[in-house]
């Protein structure tokens, strides 16, 4: 039989085990080290598992007696474990906290993140925190119902956030796969949950392929309404064709030399489209020059944000970015604009407006710089001295599309008032 020694010194290993105690009571103790008192017993010819909950909320003292309540309503002919509803074990001792989904999903994460990037880490916990935890967070994994989390998930799509949807689905989906493995729970409620939800159709991004379209709706976002943090990190997004999520991310340390004669923005290599291992190394940082107009957007930005960690704070909780539907949602709202345009065509934008004007000028050779100027995927150690090679050139062509884009914008003064700052 177990002594309670043995059941505190027991930790999780590369997969889950069960310490024996006696008449089918065992110690159930998952890879993170979580631990459960079970008893293992035969009703109707099928096997079966009862839970009695967490140790050491749950002294084995205390289980001891739990088995022998169980043992005796199997000798009177009775199913303890149906016998023990819902109700009645959540007013007694046996309540198991290790298996309310908010729980189990932090310890999924946990698991996980070791082969993810941080900024995706990040992301995942966010976006459960938001969205799954204030609903599901307290609820034992075995009481959430399929019909549950359709519901759930049909709201996050019925604000406009259908891709989110599934995002949540798939990590939902993911936390029961590794409760089952635990063996927390037998059946997984959301594998049917996508036949209740509006499929996502993909549509091409759609982006503005003339200048002059493209000025145009530049000079009506920025004078509707809205918050200064989204106007500027619209500008930036603009004026750099970055991607929307490294805009978001930026954080001021990241931008060189802004009084100088070669300002840059030094993208980390962590916040980049890269694999987790090149992702750790400095080398695969990301160089963007910065176009004069940019400079002052970004020492805005820096007044704008004081303190704060992101050059584009959100507007409820200043400690985060703006979050990442916050400049779609501003695009799709600007009247007579909605749909035209997405944050992402920027980079289609700058593309197809910036070679069309080098093969009317003869500069067939500015196809590879720009391509190198949108951060696309080159491998190698060439990859990276085209990069630092070419960035002269680059420099130019970022003030070139910087003088094309910026006739007729509204002054940085009109954005945000600095004067206050």
């Amino acid at each position: 039989m177990l002594t309670d020694k043995e059941c505190r010194a027991a930790k999780g290993g590369a997969k889950p085990f069960k310490l024996a105690d006696a008449h089918g009571l065992h110690l159930f103790v998952s890879t993170t080290s979580f631990k459960s008192w079970r008893l293992k017993y035969r009703f109707g010819g099928r096997e079966k598992v009862l839970t009695f909950g967490p140790y050491p909320a749950v002294k084995l003292a205390d289980a001891r007696e739990m088995s022998a309540k169980a043992r005796e309503m199997l000798r009177q002919g009775s199913d303890p474990g149906a016998m023990l509803s819902v109700k009645a074990q959540k007013n007694s001792v046996a309540q198991d906290l290790s298996r309310s989904f908010e729980k189990v999903a932090r310890d999924w994460h946990s698991v996980q993140k070791a082969q993810w990037k941080p900024r995706h880490a990040d992301d995942v916990l966010a976006s459960m925190e938001t969205d799954l935890f204030p609903k599901l967070g307290s609820k034992d994994l075995s009481e959430i119902k399929t019909a549950e989390l359709a519901s759930l998930l049909r709201k996050v799509q019925d604000r406009g956030a259908a891709e989110t949807a599934f995002r949540l689905l798939q990590r939902i989906s993911a936390v029961y796969r590794f409760a089952r493995a635990c063996e927390l729970v037998e059946h997984n409620p959301a594998e049917t949950v996508a036949d209740a939800l509006q499929p996502v159709v993909k549509r091409k991004r759609r982006a503005l392929l003339t200048i002059e379209r493209a000025r145009e709706f530049l000079i009506a976002f920025e004078a509707a309404r809205g918050f200064p943090a989204t106007k500027l990190a619209s500008r930036l997004l603009a004026l750099t064709a970055a991607r929307p999520g490294t805009i978001r991310l930026a954080e001021a340390h990241e931008f060189e030399d802004l009084d100088g004669q070669e300002p840059i923005w030094r993208v980390p290599a962590a916040k980049l489209k890269l694999k987790l291992a090149e992702s750790q190394e400095e080398a695969f940082d990301f160089i963007i020059p910065l176009s004069w107009q940019a400079v002052e957007t970004v020492k805005a930005a820096k007044l704008f944000a004081g303190r704060r960690k992101y050059l584009f704070p959100s507007t409820v909780h200043s400690h985060r970015a703006i979050t990442d539907n916050s400049l779609n949602q501003a695009y799709r709202a600007l009247p007579d604009w909605g749909g035209k345009h997405v944050p992402h065509g920027w980079r289609a934008s700058f593309s197809t407006i910036m070679n069309e004007r080098s093969l009317t000028m003869g500069q067939i050779g500015d196809r590879q710089v720009i391509d190198l100027m949108l951060a696309h995927v080159q491998q190698g150690v060439e990859a990276r001295y085209n990069r630092a090679a070419y960035m002269p050139r680059r420099r130019q062509l970022a003030q070139e599309w910087a003088d094309l884009l910026c006739v007729g914008l509204a002054s940085l003064e009109s954005l945000v008032d600095l004067k206050r700052r």
